[in-house]
Formats: structure tokens, C-alpha cells, sequence
């Protein structure tokens, strides 16, 4: 089995974070979105990746070779963006008719991996939702199976959201409905949706098990984004913070910090993460991301995604900031 990881959107929702890191290596809880992905999947003994690149690609394959160099990786690249569809079509080579697990690259859910992977069926992560409209949506028989997808429909006859995660055997069928789509021009929402092609491979007689997933994580909006830290911070961060020893400085768990950090004079937490190599100095955080080879001084921050390499001082509002940055000092 291979596992399919796209990683070539924009993220554009999370811009100016974005423009010059992959939302997929935005620190989240003292990990990144794509390595609690590779890591869940490995320990369920999948050990082949491919991973769909484009947007900032490079950076991408540098972690991934950084942080698990034994790993059997290939990266494919998506030049024009047209939808998961399109990024999947273009691993067909590499797949070689071999079943596969697709994770989207921004998507975090706690499931029993392992039992998904060694089970005998096709299976589609799905969670219940109150509004089903921003999302691909599955509707199910009698007998427990899905018989029906759609993507983003105006009117829902499920609250079953498709989250992301797709296990498929008859890969085979799935690269033959995906090329049906592009002959026919199949669009949805202006993008070949992987959605379309799964519902082609419903259609042929190919039988989908849905497996409901215990916590969904959405990472393609900041203020999402950091509910998701909270949560995981809890999950995989010690809550007593004693293993932090910085200078005049309260520690209020569950906080992640990296390595190298110089940390005076500060109160930090709940719920915060801050990357490598990052200095703070007579400033408040709570509840917020900060990334590596930051400068913070003399500022409270409540809620906030700070971009790496980023500089902020209070008093004297001298700020340098990516593009599109919005702060509000008052």
C-alpha cells in the first residue's frame, strides 16, 4: 500500500503565513500538520509516500528528508493547479495498481489508523456536521455502505462529511474514473474533484465502508488552526511545564517550545506554541502560534499566528511583517 499526501495548495486562507511556508509545516503543538500525518501512518505500517508538491514543493521535500531520512518518498509535481482530483491522477505511475491511502495534506483526525489500513474494504473517513454544504458529502444504503458522493452540494441529504481520509483498494478503477472526468470535462466548483471520481467508481460497483473518525482538526484557517493547537497540545505535550527553565518567566501548561529559544521576563500559555530560535523578552503569549527565528518585545499577544523570522515591539510599533499581515496593537 502507498500513501498519497497533496501538499501543493496555496493556502491562501492562511495567508501571509503561506506565502512563504507550506500550511502543511506550520508548527502545530511541537509538531508540523504533515508530520503527525507521516507519523500516524507509518506506525500503521505504511512505509511508501508520495507526495504531491507545488506551492513552495522545495521546502516540502527539505523536511521531509530532514526529519525522516529513511523514509521511501516520491514527489510529484503539480505545475497547474486543478483540484485533489488532478494531484492524485498524477501519481498513477508511481502507484502501479497498488491500493492506496490518500490523506489530505492539511487534514488531522484521530482514528484507529491501523484497523483502516488492514481492513479488507475500501474505506472513506466520514464525521458528522451541522452545515454539509463546504464539503464532500456521503450518503449511505441500508446495509451500512456508501452508495453516493457528492462535492459541495446546495442541498445535503447527509450531514456525513467526507474528512479527508480515503483508503482504496481498486486503485485501478479509481485512475480510469479519474481519466473519464478529464476526457468529459467534469468539473466541480471549477476544479477535477476527487469526490467526482469516487462517486464514477460508486457508479461501476465498487463498495465503500464508511469509518467514522473521533476528532476532526480543521488547519486551513487560523482561527481553527489554533483551536486545533490547544487541542493537541493536551494530547501530546506534558501538562506541568517543569521541564521549562527560562529567566523571570512563568510557564502556564500545556505549551510547546523549541529548541534554542531565549525566553526572559515573560509569561507564556495556555495553549501556546512557539518554533526554534525564537526570543522573547518582557512579553505576554497565550493561546497563539509563534514560529521559528522570531523576535518578540514587550508585547502581549492573545490569539495570534506570528510568522517565522518575524519581528515585533511594543511600545515603539516598529513592525516587520510579511505581506497582508493585519495586527491590531491597541
Amino acid at each position: 500500500m502507498k500513501a498519497i499526501i497533496p501538499v501543493a495548495g496555496a493556502g491562501t486562507k492562511l495567508r501571509p503565513h503561506s506565502y512563504t511556508q507550506p500550511k502543511a509545516l506550520i508548527p502545530l503543538a511541537g509538531k508540523t500538520v504533515l508530520s503527525i500525518i507521516i507519523d500516524q501512518l507509518r506506525e500503521a505500517g505504511i512505509h511508501e509516500f508520495i507526495f504531491i508538491v507545488g506551492y513552495l514543493g522545495d521546502k516540502i521535500r527539505d523536511y521531509v528528508e530532514a526529519r525522516y531520512p529513511d523514509l521511501h518518498a516520491h514527489y510529484v509535481q503539480q505545475i497547474d493547479r486543478q483540484g485533489i482530483g488532478h494531484a492524485i491522477n498524477l501519481a498513477r505511475g508511481i502507484v502501479n495498481n497498488d491500493e492506496v491511502f490518500v490523506v489530505l495534506g492539511d487534514t488531522i483526525c484521530e482514528y484507529d489508523v491501523k484497523e483502516v489500513v488492514n481492513s479488507p474494504d475500501s474505506m472513506l473517513g466520514v464525521r458528522k456536521v451541522d452545515d454539509p454544504r463546504e464539503f464532500g458529502v456521503a450518503e449511505m444504503d441500508d446495509d451500512g455502505y456508501i452508495d453516493h458522493v457528492v462535492e459541495k452540494p446546495q442541498i445535503p441529504k447527509s450531514n456525513m462529511a467526507l474528512v479527508g481520509i480515503y483508503k482504496i483498494k481498486e486503485s485501478e478503477m479509481l485512475f480510469h474514473c479519474l481519466e473519464n472526468n478529464f476526457v468529459q470535462g467534469l468539473r466541480t466548483h471549477g476544479e477535477y474533484s476527487l469526490t467526482d471520481a469516487l462517486d464514477c467508481m460508486l457508479q461501476k460497483g465498487a463498495k465503500f465502508k464508511p469509518f467514522k473518525v473521533d476528532s476532526w482538526f480543521d488547519c486551513g484557517r487560523k482561527e481553527t488552526l489554533l483551536e486545533s493547537n490547544a487541542t493537541l497540545l493536551k494530547k501530546f505535550v506534558s501538562q506541568n511545564g517543569k521541564e521549562y527553565h527560562f529567566e523571570n518567566t512563568v510557564i502556564i501548561p500545556p505549551v510547546s517550545i523549541g529548541e534554542g529559544c531565549d525566553i526572559k521576563n515573560s509569561i507564556i500559555g495556555p495553549n501556546v506554541t512557539i518554533g526554534d530560535h525564537t526570543t522573547l523578552n518582557y512579553s505576554i503569549v497565550r493561546n497563539s502560534i509563534i514560529g521559528s527565528y522570531s523576535n518578540l518585545y514587550d508585547i502581549v499577544l492573545e490569539d495570534s499566528l506570528i510568522g517565522s523570522d518575524s519581528g515585533l515591539q511594543g511600545e515603539t510599533r516598529q513592525l516587520n511583517i510579511g505581506d497582508n499581515t493585519t495586527i491590531d496593537l491597541g
